[in-house]
């Protein structure tokens, strides 16, 4: 059971973020893993009243405030273009859709929780994060960083990917994740990002140029193949480290091929 001492809504970053390095307190997201915790809060701190929470696109980038909602995510006509439905086939297998009303981007990247199903896509998008002490830094060095005592204000999406494609493997619908797989073509190459290992998200290119004469099926298998060499897997309760590296060859394939599709 979660305890609260102290309820507080932050009237400014500066507020939050000073109240946020006491040890005993803690920045709620939509509170729904939080909630499970059997833990006591010294000080729980709301964002809401910070008008975090909305999508907002130029001709550059999407920018998406920490306490917007996953379903103004999957349902942003904006996104669904620019990714070319990834992002609803990212989020539509998060439990269900009373679920992602009321989950944020914000506190589902923060944790960078092994299971995320959005860390995995915006890594292989190419996507940054505000926050308010540290600053803009690549979600990729976000991912890295150790656990700081800070206010994540937004996300940075740079529209520079000429498709993406976003598949998972679950032991059942809206089950937490097997293993998740994105694959996004951006100007530097191919990116793949790898999560749910069991551990978070994982950045992959093309190092080896397997697909430098274009996708086919004979490249696609080649390319998953080596890809699995390369991820970092473990076992726990939903899969073994050996089958998450055969979904991996089979899941990088799949999507390659249909990414060959698109671009």
């Amino acid at each position: 059971m979660l305890s609260i001492g102290q309820y507080v809504r932050a009237q400014s970053l500066e507020e939050a973020y000073t109240l946020c390095q006491k040890k005993s307190s803690v920045v709620l997201g939509g509170m729904l893993w939080l909630k499970m915790q059997d833990r006591t809060v010294g000080t729980a701190i709301d964002l809401c009243e910070l008008g975090l929470e909305g999508i907002e696109e130029t001709e550059e980038e999407f920018r998406i405030g920490a306490m917007t909602s996953l379903r103004a995510l999957e349902t942003h006509p904006g996104l669904a273009a620019y990714t070319r439905g990834a992002m609803a086939r990212c989020l539509g297998s998060i439990v269900g859709v009373q679920f992602r009303n009321l989950a944020t981007i914000g506190g589902s990247l923060y944790g960078r929780f092994g299971f995320s199903d959005p860390l995995t896509l915006l890594l292989a998008l190419g996507a940054r994060v505000e926050l308010y002490h540290r600053g803009v830094v690549s979600l990729e060095e976000f991912a890295a960083l150790p656990y700081e005592r800070d206010i994540l204000v937004r996300v940075i999406l740079p529209k520079e990917a000429q498709g993406a494609v976003y598949l998972s493997q679950r032991n059942t619908a809206t089950d937490f994740p097997v293993l998740t797989f994105a694959a996004v073509c951006r100007p530097g190459g191919l990116a793949c990002a790898v999560g749910a290992r069991p551990g978070k998200a994982k950045l992959f290119w093309d190092e080896e140029k397997i697909l430098a004469g274009g996708i086919n099926p004979d490249s696609a298998r080649r390319f998953g193949q080596w890809l699995a060499g390369q991820v970092p897997f473990g076992s726990d309760l939903r899969a073994g480290a050996e089958y998450r590296r055969k979904i991996c060859e089979v899941l990088a394939r799949r999507a390659l091929l249909e990414l060959a599709k698109e671009v």
